[in-house]
């Protein structure tokens, strides 16, 4: 069917959607039960592939409690949903985690965080100096985190060593906390249910149980967009600045966040929000940079950069890697393209700015993926930005699509509707957002 043709289909008509999920209960029990073995047949996979003791042991959790997850839903219509989500959470998260943190199996990026944070703590800055760094030949003497995300290893620094005190449980209570209030600021439905299927996938609890540095800041992430979905600019700058402020890779949501409120609410949002974001950012960065500028750059810019002579463990067979591992010629090359990557990203905002939270987000997760691609240093599991920028969006969505939501007429054409506030139950759909959806 043409755009044209759905453009004008008449009022009432039912609208073609892939699917429509206010709740996972509304999602049919064969398309769980796949996707619960499918979560257990990569968990087994994992395990029997790789060479790092973390991954394998959470392998064996995940793969038993996914496929014990899947038989549930199978069989019991009832509570079948609920308990199999209770299995994923306590089996694909909760108990590797807790196991590896009291034996302390985990990446290398959790050592670098309990070590940055001492420094923080006895020294006032995190990282290592030039002469530190000069005689250096292990990578992880480097901290290529900001302030804010060493301070989740300070409990342990003060505390001492315990399972407790591991910075992923810290990490991982930082991303349900966000990531749950992201879904509820943006509309979505049945809130604790979403927040469980999302943390018990294989994306965010792997992540969380063996490293889990990147899940704090996906979560503000998500709950900056939500608040500027719901135009709530400063709330949304002081979520995307405590973002800022833990890891360079948020930094591209802040130009696209400002040039949305830009186009969508005027000059005004877009400082405010630009304004809250960059003094979070000063107040946590500034004292460091202050004590040791040069420190700053090397760890937190060169060395991710692939600039220092150190390279690091970040390895993924990507675009960006491969050229960089041909030699000084092919690492110029990659980083020439990620530069050029960028320059179209910043053209697209300039030329053609989005003017509603989702289309900003799909800039956003197109901007992330390229980056990712292409950087000299790169891991495949910087990809759960895009993703879980995605399954964030979808669900937000979805809930907003439920029988309730009326389109706010204010919204661009050609992009979806920006919603004024949570829908309320029992509000029926207009023929002019069924139309609008149908178009989108």
């Amino acid at each position: 069917m043409s755009m044209l043709t759905l453009r004008q289909a008449p009022p009432g008509c039912p609208v073609p959607r892939r699917f429509d999920w206010p709740s996972p209960t509304a999602i049919p029990r064969p398309v769980l039960t796949v996707a619960f073995a499918g979560s257990a047949a990569f968990a087994v996979a994992l395990a029997m592939v790789t060479v790092w003791q973390a991954h394998r042991l959470w392998g064996i959790f995940a793969g038993c409690s996914y496929l014990l997850a899947a038989m549930v839903v199978l069989v019991w219509k009832s509570r079948g949903l609920d308990v199999a989500l209770v299995i994923s959470v306590a089996g694909a998260l909760a108990a590797p985690m807790w196991l590896m943190a009291g034996h302390r199996l985990q990446q290398p990026e959790v050592q670098v965080i309990d070590h940055s944070a001492a420094m923080l703590v006895h020294r006032g800055t995190p990282y290592p100096g030039p002469a530190m760094i000069a005689a250096a030949h292990n990578p992880n003497i480097f901290d290529p985190y900001l302030p804010a995300l060493t301070a989740f290893g300070i409990p342990r620094v003060l505390l001492g060593f315990s399972a407790a005190t591991d910075p992923r449980i810290w990490f991982a209570a930082g991303f349900i906390v966000a990531f749950a209030a992201a879904l509820t600021v943006a509309g979505a439905r049945d809130v604790v249910r979403w927040t469980a299927l999302v943390t018990a996938s294989p994306l965010i609890a792997f992540s969380l149980a063996v490293g889990g540095t990147d899940m704090p800041v996906l979560a503000c992430l998500c709950l900056g967009f939500a608040l500027l979905w719901r135009r709530r600019p400063v709330l949304a700058g002081l979520a995307l600045g405590a973002a800022a402020a833990m890891k360079a890779t948020a930094w591209p949501a802040l130009v696209v966040a400002v040039v949305l409120l830009a186009a969508r609410d005027g000059r005004r949002a877009a400082a405010s929000m630009a304004a809250t974001a960059l003094v979070i950012v000063a107040a946590v960065v500034g004292p460091v940079a202050a004590l040791g500028p040069r420190s700053l750059v090397q760890n937190t810019i060169a060395f991710p950069l692939g600039l220092t002579h150190v390279k690091s463990d970040a390895v993924s067979p990507l675009p960006g890697r491969l050229l960089a591992e041909t030699g000084y010629t092919g690492h110029l090359i990659a980083v020439a393209l990620l530069a050029l990557a960028g320059l179209a990203v910043v053209a697209s905002l300039a030329f053609r700015p989005p003017r509603s939270v989702p289309a900003a987000t799909w800039r956003l997760i197109i901007a992330l993926t390229a980056m990712f691609v292409l950087a000299p240093a790169t891991r495949f599991g910087y990809f759960v930005y895009p993703m879980g920028l995605f399954a964030w969006l979808e669900v937000s969505r979805m809930g907003q699509r439920a029988p309730a939501a009326s389109a706010d007429p204010a919204g661009a054409p050609g992009e979806p509707a920006e919603p004024s506030g949570p829908p309320g139950p029992g509000v029926a759909r207009s023929a002019n957002s069924a139309r609008q959806e149908a178009y989108q």
